[in-house]
């Protein structure tokens, strides 16, 4: 049994001399700091990016690996789709935390400088999450794009989903 499977994992202090509180940070283009320099080796980056989830009691994000964790700063969202693959059924959404899942199309919104978001992880502990997209994978969402009387849209598995216009905030709490 690890740490982090104990029920009062979340509520024990942190070590002798120590804080749960922690001077790392991840920027709106899903980047970590530390200190205020880069992270700047790769796996620590990508460790950092699988343990993001949220305090079961407060809700503030933290670096959880099941044998400690930390409170974090988070500028925009949480979770970056860095690229995305355009399938006959779905688009899959490849996050910054290694993993893959399908785009729920519903929850996308546009967000400042165009910018866009969509849920992920609902099914998480903590979850869901807020996911930006990188402008990247924002733009490879092309071939799936159709124009509609309404404006434009997502065409996944024969059906078409209106995209949020600038300004709709779909209830995802992004500024």
């Amino acid at each position: 049994m690890r740490p982090g499977d104990h029920p009062d994992f979340f509520r024990t202090p942190p070590p002798e001399g120590r804080s749960r509180e922690s001077t790392l940070r991840l920027d709106a283009s899903g980047r970590f700091w530390h200190d205020g320099m880069p992270v700047e080796h790769p796996g620590l980056a990508a460790a950092l990016h699988r343990w993001i989830t949220r305090h079961p009691d407060d809700g503030r994000y933290i670096l959880n690996n099941g044998y400690d964790w930390t409170y974090f700063a988070v500028d925009d969202a949480p979770y970056t789709v860095g690229a995305v693959r355009v399938e006959p059924a779905q688009i899959v959404l490849v996050l910054s935390d290694g993993s893959n899942e399908a785009l729920r199309p519903e929850t996308l919104r546009v967000g400042s400088n165009d910018a866009l978001y969509t849920q992920v992880k609902s099914g998480a502990p903590g979850g869901p999450f807020d996911a930006r997209f990188s402008r990247h994978a924002q733009s490879a969402l092309a071939p799936a794009l159709v124009e509609t009387e309404e404006g434009p849209g997502l065409a996944i598995g024969g059906v078409v989903h209106p995209l949020p216009h600038p300004n709709s905030h779909c209830g995802l709490g992004i500024e």
